[in-house]
């Protein structure tokens, strides 16, 4: 058998997933590191490595849509592996249910599009990663690490301006900027109190079920 340590890792220490579902379905082509292989094999859900963001990800952390982790097999010189899950909605960032919805031929074929998602969702955790590092590490200048500088009264206070704002905004475009400034104080608020959005996230899903 296998282990970890024995696979072919490619010179940035990651590995190429294809991920299927049960029914032999084509989902995604992801990569992998050793410590997003090792998340997935003790959680049971997909883990992979963005190269964009440079980070582990767990599939779904955002939109829902997890892959429970069914079977991992390794390609014949191991450098290689296909992953088949149990998808939970769409796949693909874009709401399909596999990435490989398009053809290169001019036959056109079912999308099987499961809804639209707004996936600028993700935009909630890329701002709450830089919102940490800044009261980790504070950034002279930085807004942010001037807050935590004055700390919860200060975070507060803002917060509560930021609502009424909202509240008072008398167009649309006003309302969006408002909301804006206003789920980036909460976010300020959430860290300061050692809170994840992945916490409301699981809240908000709870009360749907």
């Amino acid at each position: 058998m296998l282990e970890i340590e024995d696979l072919d890792w490619n010179e940035e220490g990651l590995l190429p997933v294809i991920t299927q579902d049960l029914d032999g379905t084509v989902l995604t082509l992801a990569y992998m590191d050793e410590e997003a292989l090792e998340l997935t094999l003790e959680t049971g859900k997909a883990h992979y490595y963005s190269r964009s963001k440079q980070r582990i990800r767990m599939k779904g952390e955002v939109s829902g849509n997890t892959q429970s982790v069914e079977k991992i097999e390794v390609d014949c010189d191991g450098d290689a592996l296909l992953m088949k899950v149990k998808q939970k909605g769409a796949a693909c960032h874009t709401g399909h249910y596999s990435c490989f919805y398009r053809s290169l031929s001019d036959s056109k074929r079912d999308e099987q599009k499961i809804e639209d998602i707004d996936y600028s969702l993700n935009i909630l955790k890329e701002l709450e990663e830089v919102i940490k590092d800044r009261k980790e590490d504070p950034v002279e200048d930085s807004y942010t690490s001037c807050l935590f500088s004055k700390g919860e009264e200060e975070i507060d206070k803002k917060l509560g301006e930021e609502a009424v704002e909202v509240v008072v905004a008398n167009d649309k475009e006003k309302v969006v900027l408002e909301c804006a400034d206003l789920l980036y104080h909460l976010i300020v608020k959430l860290t300061h109190e050692d809170i994840d959005l992945d916490e409301v996230m699981k809240e908000l899903r709870r009360r749907r079920s």
